[in-house]
């Protein structure tokens, strides 16, 4: 199946759950990720805000979890993602493709601190490629050497997450899949 195909099918999948499933899908993937050790040692984590009816990251971004991670969220300039400092009671702004974003104003993440990056995803595959809204900003990001050996998870339902997806020569492999069925590491 060719990409285009396959993401519009599975945005209608996602778009098709109750507000009840999606919330409580979301809940059980914020439950694996908060087990994660990985996680769990993370100082900074970059994340996204839910989008489109994509798994909501919300509860940990709470404050019970706030003081032990510093939450960097990304804002789209040009072809790119800058990755802006989040604080507790800070409003996002909706950016140029509708998505919650940081205020430019916000302090930049420091590249060089952080340690784990949530990604946001249409569908994964088990050998951990994605497939996104099919701007290339994540592909673009992860292949500067300052990313390449930072551990990425991508985040999905479980019913978007395949066997195999297509790949080309540009997309970048993450290092982990989580679903509300669990988080499994890509070996290689």
């Amino acid at each position: 199946m060719e990409k285009a195909s396959l993401r519009r099918q599975l945005l209608r999948a996602r778009q098709a759950l109750t507000v009840g499933e999606w919330r409580e899908k979301s809940d059980r993937i914020c439950q694996h990720i908060q087990q994660f050790d990985l996680y769990r040692h993370a100082r900074t984590v970059l994340a996204y805000r839910s989008f489109r009816q994509e798994p909501d990251l919300e509860p940990l971004f709470s404050d019970e979890c706030l003081g032990e991670h510093i939450w960097g969220f990304p804002r789209c300039v040009d072809k790119s993602l800058v990755w802006h400092r989040w604080s507790q009671g800070a409003l996002m702004q909706t950016g140029a493709y509708g998505i919650l974003e940081p205020h430019p104003d916000w302090p930049e993440v420091d590249s060089e601190t952080v340690d784990l990056i949530l990604v946001p995803a249409v569908v994964c595959d088990a050998r951990g490629y994605r497939l996104g809204y099919g701007g290339g900003f994540y592909d673009r990001m992860l292949s500067l050497p300052i990313w390449q050996s930072k551990p990425t998870v991508g985040i999905v339902f479980e019913f978007a997450y395949l066997p195999e997806l297509p790949v080309e020569s540009w997309d970048r492999k993450l290092t982990g899949v989580c679903t509300e069925a669990g988080l499994l590491m890509i070996n290689g």
